[in-house]
């Protein structure tokens, strides 16, 4: 039974269901014009798809786990201890995996910014 509430009318909906069956058998676009495809990512893109960046899990590069840092702590938080730093990121709601990198930091040092936090961590 039709409420007569659809946007769309029945044949429409029949002609976008045809437009879409090549596209949903395939698995790839099927278009002849290729600026209607999405771009691919560039080399110099970060990663999205491998989660967050932990310095302890795989060998991250230094502008990967400063870029990490950098989002969620600020200007504010330094400088600081390795145990202050760990009490913000959990603050913060950084992944698990940085605030315990942080935290096997030597207890005695100081960092002054992200950059010296991030050459910590990544061993540079």
């Amino acid at each position: 039974m039709q409420r007569g509430s659809d946007r769309l009318s029945v044949h429409r909906d029949d002609e976008m269901k045809h437009e879409l069956q090549g596209l949903l058998r395939s698995g790839h676009p099927t278009r002849t014009e290729e600026w209607h495809d999405p771009e691919p990512t560039a080399e110099d893109d970060p990663e999205v798809a491998g989660g967050p960046v932990t310095p302890g899990r795989t060998r991250a590069s230094l502008a990967a786990v400063r870029l990490e840092l950098a989002k969620v702590l600020g200007r504010g938080a330094f400088p600081a201890s390795p145990r202050e730093l760990a009490g913000e990121l959990r603050r913060r709601y950084a992944p698990d995996a940085l605030a315990e990198a942080v935290e096997r930091l030597p207890r005695s040092a100081r960092y002054t910014n992200v950059q010296e936090l991030a050459e910590a961590l990544t061993g540079s």
